[in-house]
C-alpha cells in the first residue's frame, strides 16, 4: 500500500518563520510578534495577529483504507507586528483572542473530519468541502468579531465576544488536541 503524506498550511508560512502551535495555558505575549511594524500599511491599528491552522493528511490510494488527519492552530511570528507606541495588555488580549479564534475553528474542522471521513475515499469526496466551509466561517468571523469589537476598542463588544468565544472552546472541548 502506497501512503502518501500532505501538508498543507492556511495564513501560514511555517517553511519560512517560527510558529507558535495553540496551547490553553500559553498565552501570546509581546515578544512573539516579530514582524516589522504595520506590514498593511493599516495606520490606526496597533498589532495584527497573522494565525490560522495546519493540517497533515495520511492517506492510501485504497479508498477503503482509513485516513489520518492532524490539524493545530497556530500563530506565525514572523508575519505577526505591534506598534510599540500603541500596545498594552488590552489590544494584547484582543489579539489571543485572535489566536482563540483560529484554535475554535480548528475544533471545528476535527468534529467535521471526525463525523464524516474515516476512510481515504471519504477524504477524497467530502475533505474539500468541509475545508472550504470552515475555512470561510473561519475567515467571516474573525471580520465579524474585529468590526463588532472595533479592533478592541469597544469595550463592552469585547467583553461579548470573550464569553462567546471562551463558551464556544468549552463546548468543542472534546476536540481538542491530544
Amino acid at each position: 500500500m502506497k501512503w502518501i503524506s500532505l501538508c498543507f498550511f492556511l495564513f501560514a508560512n511555517a517553511l519560512f518563520g517560527q510558529k507558535i502551535i495553540w496551547q490553553e495555558d500559553r498565552k501570546l505575549i509581546w515578544d512573539n510578534f516579530k514582524s516589522p511594524v504595520n506590514r498593511g500599511n493599516m495606520l490606526n491599528v496597533a498589532a495584527y495577529t497573522h494565525c490560522g491552522w495546519e493540517y497533515s493528511v495520511v492517506k492510501s490510494t485504497n479508498p477503503k483504507s482509513p485516513v489520518k488527519i492532524e490539524v493545530i492552530a497556530i500563530f506565525n511570528e514572523d508575519r505577526s507586528w505591534k506598534d510599540v507606541k500603541k500596545i498594552n495588555d488590552y489590544i494584547l488580549l484582543h489579539e489571543q483572542k485572535h489566536f482563540d479564534i483560529a484554535e475554535l475553528f480548528v475544533r471545528k474542522f476535527r468534529k467535521e473530519i471526525e463525523e464524516k471521513i474515516k476512510t481515504s475515499g471519504d477524504y477524497d469526496k467530502n475533505f474539500n468541502a468541509i475545508y472550504s466551509k470552515i475555512s470561510n466561517d473561519y475567515k467571516n468571523f474573525q471580520m465579524s468579531y474585529d468590526r463588532a469589537t472595533e479592533h478592541g476598542m469597544n469595550k463592552g463588544k469585547q467583553a461579548e465576544y470573550n464569553a462567546i468565544i471562551a463558551e464556544e472552546l468549552n463546548n468543542l472541548k472534546s476536540y481538542k488536541a491530544s
